[in-house]
């Protein structure tokens, strides 16, 4: 069951109450819009795709930590760019995963143009990401040319009716893959006068149909330097108008606050310190391993180090407690044959939570990825206890025998000289 009562962007009762933190992690954008400069920022303007810094996964979180202490109510933690979270994939998961481990009971969300959504649907449900918000501007690809200059999908540029048609396609294929994961989907639509206003309620009508469960009418912000700088904003008269054609398919939301992608606080009250203390978290320098407190293992039986890294179909986790160690689960490792892509997906997926890791052996690729990634390696041969030891009360290592990181396991077909 979704927590709506604490959520002020999908209950207008909670904005009173509950505070929201938009986290600045996904600088790069996959679209172009003819409405959006995100190189113009002021600190008294609030609109989507503007923010004073960007922030790395681990500054992000570090900085939420802080803000949770002195802002009270804070319920809601989100991605909104300032680029397109799934153009900055693994910026957006890890800081996901981070911020999940710290705050386990706080709500996740994000807002997307939904292009390269897909392949992460699984990833962010998993994670517990229970709202999404998809930017849909018209359901005609002729229109959509004239919204987005140009569209990059699978590395490849479109522009005009065929950049419409690519990107619609993709933002109605997620709303029902999202819904089949129980997620919550807003649909987000910036009213551009002369452009898309006449279609408002062929999009609610379309994306009801589909499952979408609220929408949220944008009036376009005229913003300096775009190709729709001239467009004046629409009037209050419009947008209400617009809104009830919306409420003959669809709930239609009717406090948006057009939030910036740094925006911290209540709804429509942004906070002033939380930019300040942002500005300040911007330019701190933090060990890619800090705030990760568990230790994975290779391990055959979970009772001894053993397992050279490439041989290992899955890795033990363990973490610190009052009581000495405790085991946490399993997980498994990427699949082998995909090169320097299977360490980072290690590193940054699997041992996203992970101080170091507990191996029998090691290639050199491998070694240096999960180190550039603050995994502490740590090659031995006997009791996992006795590696915990090392990592947490950094006692010197007991071990049956410290392996050479360039020597592979016995059933390893490389060369010798490390994995690949």
């Amino acid at each position: 069951m979704h927590d709506l009562y604490r959520h002020p962007c999908f209950n207008a009762e909670a904005k009173r109450k509950y505070a929201r933190v938009h986290l600045p992690v996904a600088p790069k954008c996959n679209i172009q819009c003819n409405y959006c400069n995100r190189k113009y920022d002021c600190c008294n303007e609030s609109r989507p795709g503007v923010t004073s810094t960007i922030l790395s996964p681990l500054q992000a979180v570090h900085y939420l930590k802080a803000l949770s202490e002195k802002m009270s109510g804070i319920s809601v933690v989100g991605i909104a760019g300032p680029g397109d979270p799934f153009a900055n994939p693994d910026e957006t998961l890890t800081t996901l995963r981070l911020a999940r481990q710290s705050f386990p009971d706080m709500i996740f969300c994000l807002s997307t143009n939904a292009l390269d959504l897909v392949p992460y649907i699984d990833e962010i449900a998993g994670i517990g990401v229970s709202h999404v918000t998809v930017t849909i501007n018209s359901q005609n690809p002729e229109t959509l040319a004239k919204i987005y200059r140009w569209v990059r999908y699978n590395r490849k540029v479109y522009r005009g009716k065929e950049a419409g048609c690519v990107l619609l396609e993709q933002q109605l294929k997620c709303i029902g893959l999202l819904k089949a994961k129980g997620i919550i989907v807003k649909i987000n639509t910036v009213i551009c006068p002369g452009i898309n206003d006449g279609e408002v309620e062929e999009i609610a009508a379309k994306t009801a149909s589909l499952g979408a469960d609220t929408m949220n009418c944008i009036p376009l912000y005229p913003t300096e330097n775009t190709e729709f700088e001239q467009l004046e904003e629409p009037s209050r008269e419009v947008m209400k108008q617009l809104k009830t054609a919306v409420s003959r398919h669809i709930q239609p939301m009717a406090h948006c606050a057009r939030c910036r992608a740094d925006a911290a606080g209540l709804l429509g009250y942004d906070s002033t310190e939380a930019m300040t203390m942002m500005g300040r978290f911007s330019t701190m320098v933090v060990n890619r391993g800090e705030g990760r407190s568990r230790v994975a293992v290779a391990s055959n039986e979970g009772l001894l180090v053993n397992l050279h890294l490439g041989e290992a179909r899955k890795v033990y986790v363990f973490e610190q407690s009052r009581n000495g160690y405790h085991f946490v689960e399993t997980r498994n490792t990427p699949p082998e044959g995909g090169g320097m892509e299977r360490w980072k997906e290690l590193a940054n997926k699997t041992l996203v939570d992970c101080r170091a890791i507990l191996v029998g052996g090691i290639g050199e690729t491998p070694m240096q990825t999960l180190h550039e990634n603050g995994i502490k390696v740590i090659q031995m041969s006997g009791l996992i206890d006795a590696g915990l030891d090392a990592v947490y009360l950094n006692l010197p290592l007991k071990t049956l025998c410290r392996s050479d990181y360039t020597r592979c396991g016995e059933s390893c077909r490389g060369t010798g000289t490390g994995c690949g």
